[in-house]
């Protein structure tokens, strides 16, 4: 069993999937960690990239989502395919250091290894209107639920898989983090937030944000869903 499986969602990244591994291959210096790539229903040359270039990073592997349901469905893919005493998510579009959940594992260690932890990033460096999205969001979560939920899309998510064992219907959507984070907080949790750059894409474009509108239709998806999440979890 490894200390950590790192689990990384990917649909039509072929551009970026040797770039994010040739960053965990620079970081990783210790050999309990997993890196699992989920191609994630992708129409691209995403799975070929992946059987050429997998062999070369012992550390990592792969999960294959025939058809694409969702951005939280190739998460819990890769989370229920997952061997680490602790699990995690980010996202493969070079948006979100690597390195990241590497300081999120050591948080934990330092701490003593604890099982009722959550820890995830806070996001630096977005747009204005991004950011208005975000805090417009967080302050709705925040009355409705009645728990703290702020930046609820940030990267990365770790926690132990205790955590994931308690899970019961979870999105198969966006609403995923949502879902987690506020699970965690009704499990009584410790939350740990630290600090994360959110610099551009390397290459391609984001499946979902791609404007103003599809920024409300997340929006409103997340609000139908909390209604959903409060009935179910109170």
């Amino acid at each position: 069993m490894k200390k950590l499986s790192i689990v990384i969602p990917c649909f039509n990244e072929a551009k970026n999937i040797p770039l994010i591994l040739g960053h965990f291959a620079r970081i990783l210096k210790r050999f309990d960690i997993e890196v699992i790539l989920v191609n994630n229903g992708s129409l691209d040359e995403s799975q070929q990239i992946l059987d050429y270039v997998l062999p070369a990073f012992p550390f990592a592997r792969t999960v294959h989502v025939e058809k694409n349901q969702g951005y939280g469905f190739g998460i819990l893919a890769g989370l229920r395919a997952a061997t680490g005493e602790y699990l995690s998510w980010t996202h493969a579009d070079m948006q979100t250091d690597p390195h990241d959940v590497i300081k999120a594992l050591e948080m934990v260690e330092q701490l003593g290894n604890p099982t009722n932890i959550y820890i995830k990033g806070n996001r630096k460096g977005r747009s204005a209107l991004d950011l208005f999205f975000t805090v417009g969001m967080s302050c709705f979560e925040t009355m409705y639920l009645g728990k703290r939920l702020w930046d609820i899309n940030a990267q990365p998510n770790l926690f132990h898989k205790s955590f994931f064992a308690q899970w019961h219907n979870p999105p198969h959507d966006f609403a995923l983090d949502l879902y987690a984070l506020y699970l965690a907080h009704q499990l009584n949790l410790k939350i740990v937030r630290f600090d994360v750059t959110f610099p551009p894409r390397v290459h391609g474009q984001s499946s979902w944000n791609t404007g103003l509108f599809s920024k409300w239709k997340l929006t409103k998806r997340t609000m139908l869903f909390s209604r959903a999440l409060k009935k179910e979890l109170e």
